[in-house]
């Protein structure tokens, strides 16, 4: 149902022209990104204001003790990234994230973790204001799953293991309240104690995240990682109704760790299995590449940066039909399903993806399941949907390694989640960006102009998230 209200033709219109989409929330202050303070002045506009943080100035500073870091330069950095389709769900106190975060026999560096559909995409949630609060339970549950974490036994529940990596499964029962309150155990415990802990209290800070109607980015960092953090710009392309609406398209969030620059872009493309569906997507990869535009200096679009990463929901489905394909998922035989993937096949001809990488994928199809099952769905009275691997994870830039790729088992959703892990070299000498992608960058620049005025040109306003601070809001969380 579309809202009612005086003002929500301003709403639509705000949302058409993606206005004030470059503000993002933070959990860091201003001061603790000592070199984007640094840069802030050769970065800015003529006013200054495109560089503008506001916080909440009656918000308890960090301990310096807490954020305090290594003046020794960074070499490699470990990178979590995951993409999860919810399918219109708010999570619940019962979902926990641990075996889909925490899977890494070593900890990260650095969390991108990107959803598509945190809510319905009806009409007031594509027209109307925008629907905040499952993306807050979201950050509330990555929160607790990252700094609220004792190595132990094993759950009693048994998971699901993909190529010797421990796959998301929904865990139960529900958080207690001393699991809540784990942070302030943490701050009890002595130093050596303290010290066995893979993930101590407070060790992961929530960089930026951004919401986009459905989709959703977050970036943590390790709070001894974030005063080598500096130039967080966040960037949003609608390509949902009328080609600007946010119901699909992308949530880009761009980043400097040292003098490295890291470009996360987390996309919902165009759905649909017909003859020529692929060719609505491949349309959405070139505009969201076109149209995403970083306010500020270099790099200002997602081809200039030196490691970029590519997740979410591509919607690329199988070049067959159910029936030609059943007998291929009976088998589980994955690489000759995957000669039908439409992303790769696009990509081979050039058409989507150009220089772009992606891991080998050993794991079956992640879409469509029925509700809580792990059976693929069919609808009653229509054509089998066919199923195809719709979330994806691709990367493009010098001195990256994939570790792993794998999916999760968590029946949440009718998508499973996937996620890997990259090894990334750090340089501290700045880079100039593949060399190969130079004739495409400019080409980028020169088609442009248009539609810069549908991009993220708006003021960088890093907020302080309240609800999550303090053992108040962990107490709060457990009842959602």
């Amino acid at each position: 149902m579309i809202p009612q209200s005086s003002s929500w033709p301003k709403t639509v219109l705000r949302k058409w022209l993606n206005i004030r989409s470059g503000e993002f929330y933070s959990d860091c202050h201003k001061e603790e990104f000592a070199e984007m303070q640094r840069r802030r002045k050769s970065c800015s506009d003529k006013n200054g204001s495109e560089w503008s943080i506001e916080v909440s100035e009656d918000v308890k500073r960090p301990e310096t003790s807490s954020v305090a870091a290594s003046s020794s330069p960074i070499d490699n950095l470990k990178l979590f990234v995951g993409t999860w389709n919810v399918g219109g769900r708010a999570p619940h106190g019962e979902l926990l994230l641990r075996d889909w975060l925490m899977s890494s026999p070593s900890s990260p560096d650095i969390f991108v973790i990107g959803f598509q559909e945190i809510v319905r995409l009806n009409a007031g949630n594509v027209l109307g204001a925008e629907d905040s609060g499952p993306a807050r339970r979201w950050l509330s549950l990555i929160r607790q799953a990252l700094n609220c974490h004792k190595p132990g036994p094993p759950p009693a529940t048994s998971t699901v293991t993909t190529a010797g990596i421990p796959s998301l499964v929904d865990q139960k029962p529900r958080l207690s309240i001393s699991d809540l309150l784990c942070l302030e155990d943490e701050d009890d415990e002595p130093d050596a104690a303290r010290s066995t802990n893979r993930y101590s209290s407070g060790e992961y800070r929530l960089a930026a995240s951004k919401q986009m109607v459905g989709v959703f980015l977050c970036v943590w960092v390790r709070a001894s990682l974030v005063r080598h953090v500096a130039d967080i710009k966040v960037s949003c392309v609608g390509r949902g109704i009328m080609g600007y609406m946010g119901n699909k398209g992308s949530v880009s969030i761009s980043m400097t760790v040292q003098r490295t620059t890291f470009c996360f872009v987390c996309t919902h493309l165009a759905s649909g299995e017909r003859d020529g569906d692929e060719v609505r997507r491949n349309s959405d990869v070139t505009e969201i590449t076109k149209r995403t535009r970083f306010a500020g200096c270099s790099p200002g679009t997602i081809l200039e940066h030196d490691k970029m990463i590519w997740l979410g929901d591509l919607n690329y489905r199988l070049a067959a039909t159910f029936g030609d394909t059943h007998e291929l998922l009976q088998k589980k035989d994955w690489q000759s399903l995957l000669e039908k993937d439409q992303l790769r096949i696009e990509q081979r001809a050039g058409r989507a993806f150009a220089g772009w990488e992606e891991g080998q994928i050993r794991f079956p199809p992640t879409y469509k399941y029925l509700a809580n099952s792990d059976v693929y769905a069919v609808k009653p009275g229509k054509p089998r949907r066919t199923p195809a691997w719709c979330d994806r994870i691709l990367w493009r830039g010098k001195g990256m390694k994939q570790m792993w790729y794998v999916r999760g088992e968590s029946q949440f959703s009718d998508h499973r989640p996937v996620y890997s892990l990259f090894s990334v070299q750090v340089d501290d000498e700045a880079r100039s960006g593949d060399v190969g992608t130079t004739a495409t960058v400019t080409a980028a620049k020169s088609s442009s102009n248009s539609s810069s005025s549908s991009s993220s040109w708006g003021r960088v306003q890093a907020e302080e998230l309240l609800l999550f601070t303090g053992t108040q809001s962990r107490l709060q969380a457990a009842r959602i």
